[in-house]
């Protein structure tokens, strides 16, 4: 299987899987948004951003740095499991004992603690689940990983059901994230056992190993993987914890239900990106010439994805929110017009961040990160006391725009940057599709809404068809790599 083959089945199976799990999580998030109210869904918003920062403290950029070192030797897959087991073990007893000191001295509500609790259980099943997804990576059998993200999400989605059939109150949803998170770790070791490599790769949770100097360098090197990770985690989580801190769960509810839809969105990068970083970590060993071109088009697609999007949902967001959500989140409109310009930003900027990590420089990536966390950090301190959430999501979207600039800066600076008549003219065909479909939904608003989007999207494909956006060799390049 050649590498465009390759790219087309993981990228296939990471989208399918990615887009019914998103679209599981829209229908359970709505569920929970509307059962548990706007200051219910706010706890819950609350504890998963609480202990999802924490939680990098469980990984530490091991996953990215498994990948790329397994991607490239096999035969490393049970060393790296064998010593990453137990190095997440003690990390994850660090983990939980940091989340309850601080929830505790932070003077939460009783049941606001214990879905904290539930929630941290669930971070750290999930720690060992990204262990075993990083050698379905590595072997670039992402068909495993998308069936395990398929199962959490139909587990989440039942149990959430059940939540609502039977009267749950916030900590039994809570509940329901552990068991899943619990039943996907157990089918990981399954999958790993019995269809990894051919003989499986020789690995149990009875062969632990403490090497010590294995652990020294392994941490060191997935150093700046885990920095990126810490810093980015703080950046997607930390409005939602000040926000909680500064105005109180009603405010977070309204500012969740606009931001995970946006983080729902991100699902379309993210399958890219990890169908595509083992076929780049690959070809970095014998092309730096086709890996640029790789990067080039990966940026390309992002754009011709992303803007259109952030232009819809601006148009669209009061329908979307109205509609699903109804009038009890009528506060959460102007947040999401503004955040999904943050998922347009995120679009192209991701691509950087795989390039970078290919080429072996993390370091990037994770100095332009922190600087942007506390720029971050900064502008939500300014604006979310006067402004209150429509200040955290001018941070958001101000913060991943600077995240973009600095990764097309710093590319130029190490020679994979892309030339400035190329980058404009993709740019420049990309806003004026996106303009002609803005006036479609301007002036058809009160269409139906299947209708308009439908209509939009079409008309959006046809504009930048006609404009050279999208090439002929472009639409053979899909239709092969479909057909293989």
């Amino acid at each position: 299987m050649n590498a465009i083959q390759r790219i087309t089945k993981n990228t296939t199976v990471l989208l399918f899987a990615q887009i019914v799990s998103a679209v599981l999580g829209f229908i359970y998030m709505v569920y929970a948004a509307r059962y548990l109210g706007v200051a219910g869904f706010g706890v819950l918003s609350f504890a998963l951003a609480f202990t999802s920062i924490f939680g990098v403290c469980t990984d530490f950029g091991l996953q990215p740095y498994t990948i790329r070192e397994v991607a490239r030797e096999k035969r490393l897959a049970s060393k790296y499991l064998a010593n990453i087991s137990l190095m997440k073990v003690v990390m994850s007893v660090v983990t939980f004992g940091l989340i309850a000191i601080t929830i505790k001295l932070m003077g939460y509500p009783e049941q606001t603690v214990r879905v904290v609790y539930l929630l941290a259980v669930f971070i750290i099943l999930n720690a060992f689940i990204l262990m075993f997804y990083s050698v379905f990576h590595a072997y670039e059998r992402m068909e495993y990983e998308s069936l395990g993200q398929l199962l959490r999400s139909a587990l989440i989605f039942a149990g959430v059901m059940l939540a609502v059939t039977y009267g749950f109150s916030v900590i039994g949803f809570a509940a329901m994230y552990c068991i899943a998170g619990f039943i996907v770790l157990i089918y990981c070791f399954i999958i790993l056992r019995w269809k990894i490599s051919d003989p499986p790769v020789p690995w149990s949770p009875r062969k632990l190993e403490i090497d010590g100097s294995f652990w020294k360098a392994t941490l060191k090197k997935s150093l700046p993987f885990g920095l990126t990770i810490v810093f980015a985690t703080v950046y997607y989580w930390v409005d939602s914890v000040m926000l909680s801190f500064m105005k109180g769960d009603a405010v977070v509810g309204w500012y969740n239900v606009s931001y995970r839809l946006v983080f729902t969105i991100q699902f379309i990068p993210n399958a890219f990106a990890a169908a595509i970083f083992p076929i780049m970590s690959n070809i970095y060993k014998t092309s730096l010439h086709t890996l640029r071109l790789y990067h080039e088009e990966f940026l390309k697609y992002m754009a011709i994805l992303g803007v259109p999007i952030g232009v819809g949902v601006t148009f669209l967001a009061s329908r979307f929110i109205l509609l699903i959500f109804g009038a009890e989140y009528t506060n959460s409109i102007l947040a999401l017009q503004i955040l999904v310009w943050s998922a347009a930003f995120y679009f192209m900027s991701h691509t950087y961040a795989v390039l970078f990590a290919t080429l072996n420089k993390q370091e990037i990536p994770t100095k332009i990160i922190g600087a942007c966390v506390i720029l971050n950090i900064f502008l939500n301190l300014i604006l979310i006391p006067r402004y209150s959430l429509i200040g955290a999501s001018i941070a958001t979207v101000v913060t991943q725009f600077m995240v973009l600039a600095l990764n097309a800066v710093w590319s130029y600076r190490i020679g994979y940057g892309i030339a400035g008549k190329k980058l404009t003219g993709i740019i420049s065909r990309v806003m004026v599709a996106s303009a002609v479909m803005g006036a479609l939904l301007a002036l058809a608003h009160a269409l139906n809404l299947i209708i308009l989007v439908v209509g939009s999207i079409l008309l959006y494909f046809i504009v930048l068809y006609s404009i050279r956006g999208v090439k002929k060799e472009d639409i053979s390049f899909i239709k092969t790599a479909i057909r293989r």
